[in-house]
């Protein structure tokens, strides 16, 4: 059923906004410091790009609360508000559920990506 839902999401959107996370990664990459910032781009990018049936592990210690407050002011809490006003949208309907659903799971992975692991 996952990759069911994978194949549906990947062609109503998912494929562009991994393209987009790629992109966006890539040009963090090109800076020392922007390094762990595109490395996160990624993570987002392998999230957006087939959500359904992966999990994700929160983890780490100091370095990464510090560096996650760093990202909540920066980029994250935008990110992670479109994120949840989408996923709202989408449970409001019977049908898009579980696509709301994906989009908390990103929204949440938005706020807090130093020392989460997506498997």
């Amino acid at each position: 059923m996952s990759t069911i839902a994978n194949i549906i999401w990947i062609i109503f959107g998912g494929l562009v906004t991994a393209i987009a996370w790629c992109f966006a990664g890539l040009v963090f990459c090109i800076t020392i410091v922007g390094i762990p910032l595109g490395r996160q781009c990624f993570k987002m990018a392998s999230l957006t790009l087939a959500p359904f049936g992966k999990t994700i592990v929160y983890g780490g210690g100091a370095p990464s609360l510090i560096a996650n407050i760093f990202w909540l002011i920066l980029a994250g809490l935008p990110m992670a508000i479109s994120y949840a006003v989408l996923g709202v949208a989408y449970c409001i309907t019977v049908i898009g559920i579980p696509i709301g659903l994906q989009c908390l799971k990103m929204a949440k992975l938005s706020l807090l990506p130093f020392g989460a692991q997506v498997m």
